[in-house]
């Protein structure tokens, strides 16, 4: 029915582990819906770093640029923590997000009833929830200037400056209200008003915003109050909308009421090339082992083909592929139950793809 071109980085560490699983279950939903999933591979992060000397060719900006989304493996590991800063494979993936102009971040965290007991919280805390988390992305103190160290001795001093346009802070409300509209309708707008001149912008901005979506329910909610309550009562949350620091630290804390990080998607888009990751980066630790959880590179598969392609019901395919492993007792190492057996990343992957060819 239709041909998408796919840029492929699998990165570092398990990254192309994952990342072939997951092209295994697109493969497989392509043929299944009739659409062509053409793929090509670049280097990012380390692997560029060994290859070309920088963390991103130029070559690897340009062929994304060019493709309709690209699907992102992991990167970093110990071998490149001691390099300067702008030779780190990080900065190789800031840059990209910055190129591809990739200004929201989406990371929904959904806990599945049959994993409810495999988080460190009460399972009737967690049942029922399902967050979506929306980070600004391209702004905020990561980006904002000036940056630097400076001085010496006891007058030695490292600073970053959180800056924030108006314009940067309404297109993420709102999409965030408009990701609510086909949700349970209530977004909360996350900040530290009380105490940043930038926050006090932000949430002036968010109340603007809200009034274009009267049949949507805003509230607003200071970052640390936020993390206490996604921890004592997750299930109030729907639409989370917050900047770049708070939305990094708030996304990851989310993420742990699934009970593993290794079952948890994210969505970087805004520009015209959506960037689609799970959340577990590079695991060093686990690389070459078999023992990564492929679900998360699966459910960024179901993001990419719904924000980034525009496939919604090849989408929810996916999504009931993961649901249907996981009600039969299928289970990775880092979401091991007793008495149920423990799959390898590839044993995980060829399960998604059995079950997503029966539906």
């Amino acid at each position: 029915m239709a041909n998408f071109r796919i840029s492929v980085i699998n990165g570092d560490g398990i990254g192309p582990e994952v990342a072939v699983e997951g092209l295994k279950v697109l493969h497989t939903l392509g043929a299944k819906c009739g659409h062509t999933f053409s793929t090509k591979d670049y280097l990012a992060g380390g692997a560029a770093l060994d290859a070309t000397g920088v963390p991103l060719p130029d070559d690897t900006v340009k062929g994304v640029k060019d493709s309709d989304a690209l699907l992102f493996g992991a990167i970093g590991g110990p071998k490149w923590e001691n390099l300067p800063h702008h030779l780190k494979p990080e900065a190789g993936l800031l840059k990209l997000r910055k190129e591809l102009d990739a200004w929201a971040n989406l990371r929904p965290a959904v806990v599945f009833d049959e994993l409810a007991d495999a988080s460190s919280l009460k399972p009737e805390v967690l049942k029922g929830t399902d967050i979506m988390v929306l980070r600004e992305l391209t702004g905020g103190i990561y980006f904002g200037l000036p940056r630097g160290i400076d001085g010496s001795g006891p007058n030695r001093r490292g600073f970053n400056t959180e800056v924030y346009h108006e314009y940067e802070i309404e297109r993420i409300v709102r999409m965030a209200f408009q990701i609510a509209l086909g949700r349970r309708k209530k977004v909360c707008s996350v900040d530290k008003a009380n105490v940043l001149e930038s926050s006090q912008v932000w949430r002036e901005v968010a109340i603007r915003v809200g009034k274009e979506f009267p049949q949507v329910a805003l509230s607003h909610m200071y970052v640390d109050n936020a993390a206490m309550q996604l921890v004592r009562d997750p299930k109030q949350f729907d639409v989370i909308v917050t900047g770049n620091i708070f939305g990094d630290i708030l996304s990851d804390e989310a993420s742990q009421l699934t009970g593993s990080i290794g079952m948890l998607a994210s969505a970087s888009v805004g520009g015209p090339v959506g960037f689609f990751e799970p959340i577990h980066g590079s695991a060093p630790d686990i690389a070459g082992q078999q023992k990564a959880n492929p679900l998360a590179m699966i459910g960024t598969l179901s993001l990419l083909l719904r924000y980034g392609l525009k496939l919604d019901q090849e989408a929810a395919l996916i999504d009931r592929a993961i649901r249907k492993v996981l009600q039969d007792g299928l289970r990775t190492g880092d979401i091991k139950q007793p008495g149920l057996p423990i799959l390898t990343t590839t044993q995980m992957g060829d399960a998604v793809v059995e079950r997503l060819k029966a539906l």
